[in-house]
């Protein structure tokens, strides 16, 4: 199909999805999931599994990951004054204990409420209602956030699976370090420690960035072109060792494969902003669609995503829109499992 480029229509990435085909859960081990590659030139698409994708990988070559954790997000708490039950969804860290949240039921959260979590372990006050709904608020407490937000918060899964997980370390990286996501950078659930050694082993470099993931990930194209979309802002950290491993990877005829789109994202939101590959740090609102000239990128290890997301946009970006679809169309026929739990797609 000849795409316009400059008319680009959300539903032009529509695609047909059996519900059943949607992953609810976590497949173990994790590298036993399938793994679909796609030669972004010819168009070539071939199956195994993800232990496999050692075959596809070749010394000199450099594996890009997004080491960003996930945090225990969703939490369950009273109204002090009134008892009542409320929801807070942990969005965006402002420093000072200052968070952006998203609160179920809104209207019991006024700017001065004052909220208690965990039997008093954590207590919040709304100190600003923004535009969108969303609540800042200050949260108080004694010892470490983030040791009481293992305490009492749960995963934020993904609104499309409904089984509860039941070992919540299923919903981070074996190599998650940098606490901050709202979701899982999931392209990456995929290796186990071992199968990263061998990958290691076998000389290709192993590097890491820093994307935290927003839920905006999550939220729907609702423009009917593609160019009218808002990206959300998400903050990456890029490191001057990852920066260097790049050049050289890149100096040399090796590839640059990203680990997901967060990862991707990052790479080439610094391409853009700096004009080269260096030490980075800020806030990224790309949007990558089919058009975008790619400047670091060579390949992309991915899963399969919703019709009509950024991130099906930014995989055509790469691989091209008829490749793209040819390919889900194989992965629907398949019986491949998709999302945040299901199989995996190398692009390269």
């Amino acid at each position: 199909m000849e795409l316009d480029l400059k008319n680009l229509k959300t539903k032009d990435f529509y695609y047909d999805l059996p519900q059943e085909l949607i992953a609810q859960t976590p497949i173990e081990p994790r590298d036993s999931s399938r793994l679909l590659t796609l030669n972004k030139e010819t168009g070539e698409i071939a199956h195994s599994h993800f232990h496999d994708i050692t075959d596809w990988l070749h010394p000199g070559d450099c594996l890009v990951l997004n080491d960003s954790r996930v945090l225990p997000a969703r939490i369950y708490g009273i109204k002090e004054d009134t008892g009542a039950r409320v929801e807070f969804l942990l969005l965006t860290n402002q420093g000072s204990d200052t968070w952006e949240v998203l609160c179920k039921p809104g209207k019991k959260a006024k700017v001065g409420t004052h909220f208690t979590f965990g039997d008093g372990l954590l207590t919040a006050e709304v100190t600003a209602v923004q535009d969108d709904g969303n609540r800042i608020v200050r949260f108080a407490y004694d010892g470490n956030f983030f040791a009481i937000l293992d305490q009492i918060g749960q995963m934020p899964l993904p609104p499309y699976i409904k089984k509860k997980l039941e070992n919540q370390e299923r919903y981070q990286t074996v190599y998650s370090k940098e606490v901050g996501s709202a979701a899982a950078p999931t392209a990456g659930l995929h290796f186990t420690k071992e199968l990263l050694q061998k990958v290691k082993d076998m000389g290709v470099k192993v590097e890491f960035v820093t994307l935290h993931v927003g839920l905006g990930t999550f939220r729907p194209v609702s423009a009917d072109r593609v160019v009218d979309h808002k990206m959300h802002s998400e903050h990456y950290l890029l490191p001057q060792e990852t920066a260097d491993v790049i050049n050289e990877t890149r100096e040399s005829g090796g590839r640059v494969i990203a680990v997901g789109t967060t990862s991707c994202r990052t790479l080439e939101s610094v391409a853009a902003k700096e004009d080269c590959i260096k030490e980075s740090e800020g806030w990224t609102d790309i949007f990558i669609y089919p058009g975008f000239q790619f400047k670091v990128l060579d390949g992309l290890i991915t899963n399969f995503h919703l019709p009509e997301s950024t991130l099906i946009m930014l995989v055509s970006a790469l691989a091209g829109y008829d490749h793209i679809m040819n390919a889900y169309r194989v992965a629907v026929q398949e019986k491949y499992r998709f999302f945040s739990f299901g199989d995996a797609m190398f692009i390269y």
